[in-house]
């Protein structure tokens, strides 16, 4: 299964830059997330966990 795929992806021109800009995709998401969930005020966190204990 893996040969036909392989071969088939060969065949485009231009393909291996594909993987080069997922994974510059994904890097630039985890970072500003992490960045996002640092910078998070703690009042904030704090009243949204007890939401779900809330009635």
């Amino acid at each position: 299964m893996l040969k036909y795929v392989k071969h088939n992806l060969e065949t485009i021109t231009g393909v291996e830059i594909y993987p080069i800009i997922s994974l510059t995709i994904f890097f630039t998401a985890f970072v500003l997330f992490t960045v996002w969930a640092m910078t998070y005020s703690k009042e904030t966190i704090k009243k949204v966990s007890n939401l779900p204990l809330e009635d």
